[in-house]
């Protein structure tokens, strides 16, 4: 499924990345319920300080900043304003992957299908970085992003399209009449690791679960569904790095030095 995400100037004016938004806003609160049960966040004194990244619909940030029991106070942030819904969140455009907050400013920093729109891999790493430096001590923050192994590419519906060499691709898409430039750049297991350490982040890999409580939020009665949902852990494991969506649970690595956290080096429990 192709997500809400910012786009990004793709390096040459005459290929330019196109923003990619998700505006179907029952699947958005089902996505907002997802992300709430994954970083477990729960009713507390204070609101979350919540930043979301890639605004699309406006449905996740909506569903977040309105929710009953649990108090957000959200803030959105896109390159494009493509708003179906508005209220519950404050909205603001951006240019690039800077973000204008200050530092250590938000609780929970959202970046859903994301990262693949902003650029090559030194935007991906600033995108990360940017992550990093509004996160406050002890915050965690939420990362999917579409595993390059996908069979079918979500943004253009080619299968394979992710599998051809980075120059390759523009060419399948044009020979494929899917359009002139492929303008996003999926990530493997590896890759998105290794961009973690190099943002001073640790990524817990959390995809498992995140399948798991799609199941139970979207279609809990759906028998092929739930003998989906019966296999146990180790077998979905060895299939971690086909699946089409690769989804992180993220915090400040308490050992770099700028970081006035310390202790276990986890990705803090909500």
């Amino acid at each position: 499924m192709v997500e809400s995400a910012p786009s990004a100037e793709a390096g040459a004016s005459d290929n330019p990345r196109l923003p990619h938004a998700v505006l179907d806003l029952p699947s958005r609160r089902w996505k907002g319920e997802k992300i709430l049960r994954l970083l477990g966040l729960t009713a507390r004194a204070t609101p979350w300080r919540v930043l979301e990244i890639g605004t699309g619909s406006g449905g996740i940030a909506h569903y977040l900043g309105t929710h009953p029991d649990i108090r957000c106070t959200v803030t959105s942030v896109d390159v494009v304003d493509v708003r179906e819904v508005s209220d519950g969140f404050d909205f603001k455009l951006v240019s690039g992957t800077a973000l204008p907050f200050g530092d250590g400013e938000f609780d929970v920093v959202i970046s859903n299908h994301v990262i693949e729109h902003v650029g090559a891999r030194s935007e991906q790493l600033a995108h990360l970085r940017e992550c990093r430096r509004v996160l406050a001590p002890m915050a965690v923050g939420y990362l999917a992003v579409p595993n390059r192994w996908m069979l079918v590419e979500p943004h253009y519906r080619l299968a394979f399209l992710s599998w051809w060499p980075r120059g390759w691709r523009s060419a399948y898409l044009r020979l494929m009449r899917r359009g002139s430039f492929y303008d996003c750049e999926p990530l493997t297991v590896p890759e998105l690791q290794a961009l973690f350490t190099e943002a001073s982040l640790l990524g817990e890999n959390i995809t498992i679960a995140a399948l798991r409580e799609t199941i139970a939020i979207e279609a809990p009665r759906s028998f092929l569904v739930r003998l989906a949902a019966s296999l146990p852990d180790p077998v979905w494991r060895r299939l971690l790095r086909c699946m089409p969506t690769l989804i992180y649970r993220f915090a400040k690595d308490p050992a770099c030095p700028d970081d006035d956290q310390r202790g276990v080096r986890e990705v803090p429990a909500r």
